[in-house]
């Protein structure tokens, strides 16, 4: 569990199905996947987010507005593979609602602090669309800066993504 100023991050459950499908189905969130989450792909996420929890000790976590309890979104320390190698990595999903607001930079800054202070890492990578103008903001105000670009291969397309990273000597926790 992570916690900051307005959200508790804990791990997904089956029990967040609802919540993750209203956010994963919302093409309008999901445009960087260029689909919005099948009621099947939710369940498939979910139970990935679960294996890594098991396997890498940590994934995505559901993102609850303390004032609200609701799940606003998913956000955390994860690891990405690209082209066979694993990376510490954060990433981040809200709301449509909640955009705008600051969530998603307040959750990735302690996803990182986490990554940094208590998953050992050295460095840590967030995967971005060119396009995702919001996402890139929030790793450029977390002070990553673009190391690379590779192609993901998904549902049939080739998509290209931005590699930020930042080192741990790099990171400031703001008070």
């Amino acid at each position: 569990m992570i916690e900051t100023e307005r959200l508790i991050m804990r791990e997904i459950t089956e029990a967040d199905f609802e919540a993750a499908s209203r956010i994963l189905g919302d093409v309008g969130v999901m445009y960087a996947w260029e689909h919005g989450f099948s009621e099947e792909e939710v369940r498939r996420w979910i139970g990935e987010c679960i294996r890594r929890y098991k396997d890498d000790g940590f994934s995505y976590l559901a993102a609850v507005e303390k004032t609200s309890g609701e799940i606003i979104g998913f956000i955390g320390p994860l690891v990405e593979t690209i082209e066979g190698c694993r990376h510490f990595g954060v990433a981040y999903i809200l709301m449509k609602e909640r955009w705008g607001m600051g969530y998603a930079t307040e959750g990735a800054r302690a996803s990182l602090a986490c990554a940094f202070e208590r998953l050992g890492a050295e460095r840590v990578i967030a995967v971005i669309r060119p396009e995702n103008s919001a996402s890139r903001g929030v790793a450029e105000r977390l002070g990553m800066e673009i190391e690379g670009r590779f192609i993901r291969h998904y549902r049939g397309k080739e998509m290209p993504h931005l590699i930020y990273a930042i080192s741990k000597d790099r990171f400031c926790v703001k008070a």
